[in-house]
């Protein structure tokens, strides 16, 4: 009797039902159900994510996320955020968060990374006749330097990271932020060479320095919820496929030119 009332018990507890209700659910699931897909996005960082006026958005990050809600079968919700409040809004408001966000161990402890779409790293822009003044970090670490950056992303972190003399002033508009450099109100400023390659071609007078050579090593990739493997594992091997039928290549040349 004992032994029947252990092979009972035994036999509930690794029954499919029991197994399932430990499991838990994954994001994935509930984006297939719903056909939704809630996207986080500052919005204000060319070539990836950028707010237009009207509220919708544009860019190699946003055309790469609509192709992925496409193999869902969901819809993209967007949802404005801020680099400062990026990781608050994206755990409460959020199934992905997008638009040229860094790779960081400390961003690590709060949500898992996708595996990471492109190698980027941190380069200097500034006005065409300075780049052979800020060749590197000494260089620009001086006092009499003005590097101006945008609030609580990964670039204003580089750059008090690294800059103990040069005066570091933030401003908060990140779509013009390379203007005040135009204007004389900073030096320079440090963001991913990418962006640098961008805006020197948006605005004549400012030059990347060595965007091939950053300053430091870095990645891009995608927020996703911490603990979430399933939904890691989807948007990897759609990032992959992306990447090996040419789709990935397409989309990153029309935004970067």
């Amino acid at each position: 009797m004992k032994l029947a009332w252990i092979v009972t018990a035994t036999s509930l507890l690794f029954s499919p039902l029991s197994m399932a209700q430990e499991t838990p659910a994954s994001r994935l699931d509930t984006v297939i159900k719903t056909q939704k897909l809630r996207v986080c996005s500052p919005g204000d960082y060319r070539p990836f994510s950028l707010a237009r006026t009207d509220g919708t958005f544009e860019g190699l990050d946003i055309d790469l996320v609509q192709s992925a809600a496409k193999a869902l079968g969901a819809q993209v919700e967007m949802v404005k955020t801020s680099w400062p409040t990026l990781m608050k809004d994206f755990q409460e408001k959020c199934d992905i968060a997008i638009g040229g966000i860094s790779v960081t161990l400390e961003r690590q402890k709060s949500a898992f990374f996708t595996a990471p779409y492109m190698v980027n790293g941190k380069a200097p822009i500034t006005r065409c006749e300075n780049v052979a003044r800020f060749q590197s970090i000494a260089d620009i670490d001086k006092p009499n330097v003005t590097v101006v950056e945008n609030p609580g992303g990964s670039n204003e972190r580089f750059a008090r990271a690294n800059f103990k003399q040069a005066k570091i002033v933030i401003f908060n508009d990140n779509t013009t932020i390379f203007d005040e450099i135009l204007k004389g109100n900073a030096d320079l400023m440090i963001s991913e060479s990418v962006e640098t390659i961008v805006q020197q071609k948006l605005r004549p007078g400012l030059c990347a320095v060595n965007p091939e050579k950053p300053l430091q090593y870095g990645e891009m990739a995608w927020l996703l919820p911490r603990g979430d493997s399933v939904f890691k594992a989807w948007i990897d091997q759609w990032l992959h496929l992306a990447k090996a039928t040419g789709e990935y290549d397409k989309i990153v040349a029309q935004w970067v030119r």
